[in-house]
């Protein structure tokens, strides 16, 4: 299936990076080429240092790097020039989104996805193929769905551990408190959320009780990763904020980004 061009047929109501997403026998997967421009790069050259990056993380924890960003090449234009690519799946995707320029804010939007369908994705019901015609056609699926498996299998060994360790912080409404989360990332909530305002996830703002507080902008909240509630301690009411257990994964996983760089 050829990808949707966001920047000309695209559909108000569906992710730009749904639009590009691509299927062949081996499921769903993603050119290099065409998720570049959605994360903010302009030269190839710039963008495949993002992708050598992710390949050595990848190698580095276990994983394979050309399971989940494979080189291709592909014809371009009337004269068949050909020029490389990579074939991303969305694990691929996700990392490479983590190993991105971190001061690009279609980075963070593409964090936000590839993590949120990355969990959805564990879930999804999924279609039932077609059934193969012959023997050829039976082995070429065979091999599709023990890659797709092999897919799921990583990403699920890289999400397993995490979709655990906030249990204990949850409140009644599976929201977790930003304290919490700076105590796991061992450091003061005041630097944490200034760190986050530098990076455009919070602003600082004026509550509407008059206090100055670093608080999630509203982009942030609409994807479902941060809320802010109001509370009162008995004498005064407050403004809190909050992260969805998404939220927290996103915060812990830009953490980890910074870490390494």
């Amino acid at each position: 299936m050829q990808p949707i061009n966001p920047g000309s047929n695209s559909n108000p109501g569906v992710s730009p990076f749904d639009q590009i997403r691509r299927t062949d026998h081996t499921g769903e997967w993603w050119s290099a080429r065409d998720l570049m421009p959605l994360l903010g790069y302009l030269r190839w050259e710039r963008f495949e240092d993002a992708i050598e990056r992710t390949r050595a993380a990848l190698d580095n924890s276990g994983q394979s790097a050309d399971l989940h960003v494979s080189r291709r090449r592909e014809a371009l234009g009337l004269n068949n020039q050909m020029r490389s690519d990579y074939k991303l799946t969305r694990h691929g995707a996700y990392m490479i989104a983590m190993n991105g320029d971190p001061r690009k804010p279609e980075v963070a939007a593409a964090q936000t996805y590839f993590a949120i369908q990355t969990r959805k994705a564990e879930t999804a019901a999924v279609a039932a193929p077609a059934l193969p015609q012959d023997f050829e056609e039976a082995l070429v699926a065979l091999l599709g769905k023990v890659r797709e498996n092999k897919a799921l299998e990583a990403e699920n060994k890289v999400l397993a551990p995490k979709a655990s360790k906030w249990d204990a912080f949850m409140n009644s409404e599976g929201l977790i408190g930003m304290t919490a989360i700076a105590d796991m990332l061992d450091m003061p909530v005041k630097d944490m959320t200034n760190w986050l305002v530098e990076l455009g996830v919070f602003r600082k703002q004026l509550s509407r009780f008059g206090s100055n507080q670093n608080m999630p902008r509203r982009t942030y909240q609409r994807a479902g990763l941060f809320t802010i509630k109001v509370e009162n301690n008995g004498k005064v009411s407050y403004e809190v904020a909050y992260a969805t257990h998404d939220g927290a994964e996103f915060i812990f996983d830009r953490h980890q980004g910074r870490a390494a760089a």
